[in-house]
């Protein structure tokens, strides 16, 4: 059996889709604007992989000779969230996108929710996860009421102080959430904010949780289960999934931390696919308007894909590195980006081909079902061919 590693840079979008003006994303780049807000990245191992490349990414030097294929992945589905391009990279084209909140949630979901919680609700309204905190931090602490919010993405977020309401209890209070809101007003994920600290200094904590919908089936995920080929999710992928065949799920609280966890099975994992989601780029980074920050995270983790490649010990070994929306930390407001992603993928001894411009995120699941000789997926084309 081979193994296959499939990271994603969350987030780490190369520029506006086609149909970006859409989503209100004209002219976002989060890669390039994080490479000019810093004077330059030092990224030698994506470099030599091919990340500067990818066509029309124009900001570095391309490598003579990169050491991988490289190409820019387009989005068919509708949307510009973390479920929408994970679900896509699995085979799931989302025609309709997910329910969307931008004025809150409608008074029968609250009514509900407080009725099946028994806590009162504030906020409910969009915004900033940190700035909200900021706002009714102090309320929630002193009434212990719980703070509901949402943003440009589906999603409804429930923001708790871990000394207010414990952990297990705001998990309970999310799974509450997530049964409220299906069917009519379905939304991608419910999300756990738990936060720390004192009035005027609140820091949201590692221990947020992920609720998301269900994925439809069949799907790449699940023709792996269905072969008995192991699928582990490092990080959130299991949250993304809902837990639906996932082998094994490794949590971790850093993008540091997922690395260490991916570079550990690669040593002395088993054979399968280890599906990696790196998110401190999009949670830290982006949402936060930081491309200083941004920056340092991609040179972290530049470095420990070093250390990944080092530890891909067979023929038999591929990698996938790509990325599933945009968050360009220096574009208007707090939200995704619509943008195609970079992909690099790395196999001992297979060809250095650019790939071009791929039509689906789906084309790399179809490929990595190829690699496991299992059922093709409904979408996406693969282009095994041409890295091995």
């Amino acid at each position: 059996m081979k193994r296959v590693f499939l990271v994603v840079l969350d987030s780490v979008g190369i520029g506006a889709m086609p149909d970006a003006q859409l989503y209100g994303d004209t002219g976002a780049n989060t890669l390039t604007h994080v490479y000019e807000a810093n004077g330059g990245l030092d990224l030698p191992n994506l470099k030599k992989l091919g990340l500067f490349n990818i066509n029309d990414i124009n900001v570095a030097t391309e490598e003579e000779h990169p050491i991988g294929s490289y190409g820019r992945v387009l989005e068919i589905s509708k949307g510009k969230d973390t479920t929408t391009g994970h679900f896509e990279m699995i085979g799931i084209n989302t025609k309709v996108p997910f329910k969307t909140y931008p004025n809150g949630f409608p008074k029968e979901v609250i009514d509900e929710f407080t009725r099946q919680t028994g806590k009162k609700v504030i906020g409910n309204i969009a915004a900033s996860g940190t700035q909200i905190i900021e706002d009714l931090g102090e309320e929630h602490v002193k009434t212990g009421d719980l703070i509901v919010y949402t943003s440009a993405d589906s999603v409804f977020q429930i923001a708790a102080h871990e000394d207010v309401v414990p952990l297990q209890d705001l998990y309970k209070y999310c799974k509450i959430a997530r049964e409220i809101l299906r069917g009519e007003n379905e939304v991608a994920r419910i999300i756990a904010r738990p936060f720390i600290g004192e009035v005027g200094h609140f820091t949201r904590t590692a221990n947020r949780h992920d609720y998301a919908t269900l994925p439809s089936t069949p799907n790449l995920l699940y023709n792996l289960e269905e072969a008995e080929i192991p699928v582990i999710g490092v990080g959130k992928i299991s949250d993304i999934f809902a837990g639906q065949n996932i082998t094994k799920s490794i949590p971790t609280k850093s993008n540091k931390q997922g690395m260490e966890e991916t570079i550990e099975l690669a040593k002395n994992g088993p054979k399968g696919f280890i599906f990696t989601n790196l998110v401190d780029f999009d949670m830290k980074f982006g949402h936060r308007n930081d491309p200083k920050g941004y920056a340092s995270a991609l040179e972290e983790v530049d470095g420990q894909i070093g250390e990944l490649l080092s530890a891909l010990n067979s023929a038999d070994d591929y990698l996938f590195i790509m990325a599933d929306h945009g968050c360009d930390p220096t574009f208007k407001g707090t939200d995704h980006t619509r943008e195609s992603v970079p992909l690099l993928v790395y196999h001992e001894g297979g060809p250095t081909n650019n790939l071009g411009t791929l039509k689906s995120f789906a084309d790399v699941g179809q490929t990595i079902a190829a690699i496991f000789k299992v059922k093709s997926l409904e979408i996406g084309e693969s282009f095994l061919d041409k890295i091995e």
